[in-house]
């Protein structure tokens, strides 16, 4: 967590103590500033004092310019300062959540911070879109390159899916090279990652776009995906629903894991409760079809060689590859003991 050594409550009550009383209780309940840490709307507290949410905006609009024109504002210069150099230590813009998160341990504490983010005349604030969450800055310029810079790389992501961290660093240094002429901090990095509303990372620590079922798995189907991903070996069911537990949090049932894989073609059954992922070129069948998937490719094999490509594709016991051998309705054997298909 950053440090800061003015206490934002401190301040807040200095720079509202010049308002009268129901103007600062305006102020107190629209901030969540006062007794209470609750943000009220306009027309919440429009309701409690009997007039519009308009005149509520008004009274508000009135109280910041009064607190900005008062000698106290200045008292509380070094204040915004350090607020300042805080952001700009970071890139220069950061999402809201990250600033207050960064600063304050609880709700309230928290509330004051925005409300002085709101008075600074330094900081300005992007209201969340499509694209980014709610941000503020201290440099207008660099946050548009910022922003564009983090349009870019979603393109970047969007074609590969997926991108692993160091990747993501790497290209958003390069970025930063040609459009601010300047190398980074892998700080600054994740600050700006943080912005953006259309990519985020997964828990193995790999980009891509949040509508992927890579980044945010939707349910136990896409977590064992993931599992499988991370462990680049075949798993039985039992060792998935254990590894879903301890990466993700989630509590998934061994018999849950293994009814949802067996229906997914994502996955391959490759033995007795044993799964692996089709991308690593595992084909779906029984023993059988995969000696027959065998013998297309090689018109007559031995049972040496035979038995050492099934087992590639599959985790079984030899005796269950010779008795699928032995069915004269599918393989036969020539007078040198090889195979070919009946």
């Amino acid at each position: 967590m950053a440090q800061i050594s003015f206490n934002p409550k401190t301040v807040t009550k200095i720079l509202t103590t010049p308002l009268n009383e129901r103007t600062r209780d305006i102020i107190s309940q629209r901030f969540g500033i006062g007794q209470l840490d609750e943000r009220k709307t306009l027309e919440a507290i429009g309701q409690t004092y009997g007039i519009t949410r308009e005149r509520i905006r008004q009274l508000e609009n009135f109280a910041l310019r009064s607190i900005r024109q008062n000698k106290n504002f200045e008292r509380a210069g070094e204040a915004f300062s350090e607020l300042k150099n805080v952001i700009n230590q970071r890139g220069a813009i950061l999402s809201e959540r990250e600033i207050l998160d960064s600063l304050a341990k609880d709700s309230a504490t928290r509330n004051h911070l925005h409300f002085l983010l709101v008075l600074g005349d330094d900081f300005k604030k992007y209201k969340e879109d499509e694209e980014f969450h709610h941000r503020w800055t201290v440099d207008e310029e660099r946050a548009e390159i910022v922003h564009e810079m983090l349009r870019n790389l979603y393109k970047d992501v969007e074609k590969e899916k997926l991108i692993p961290e160091k990747d993501i660093i790497v290209l958003m240094q390069e970025y930063a090279k040609e459009s601010l002429k300047e190398k980074i901090l892998e700080e600054m990095i994740f600050s700006w990652l943080r912005i953006s509303k259309l990519i985020d990372r997964n828990a193995l620590g790999e980009w891509g776009p949040v509508y992927s079922e890579s980044i945010r798995p939707r349910g136990v189907r896409d977590l064992a995906f993931l599992v499988f991903r991370k462990s680049g070996s075949p798993l039985h069911f039992t060792e998935v629903a254990k590894s879903i537990s301890d990466t993700f949090g989630r509590e998934a049932h061994p018999a849950t894991v293994h009814n949802e894989v067996i229906k997914d073609p994502r996955f391959v059954l490759v033995g007795r409760g044993i799964y692996a992922l089709k991308d690593w070129g595992y084909s779906s069948g029984t023993v059988r079809d995969i000696i027959k998937e065998i013998l297309k490719s090689s018109k007559f094999l031995t049972k040496e060689e035979i038995i050492k490509r099934v087992l590639k594709e599959r985790y079984v016991k030899e005796n269950t590859i010779l008795v699928n051998l032995q069915n004269r309705k599918y393989f036969r054997r020539n007078k040198d003991g090889a195979y070919s298909i009946a």
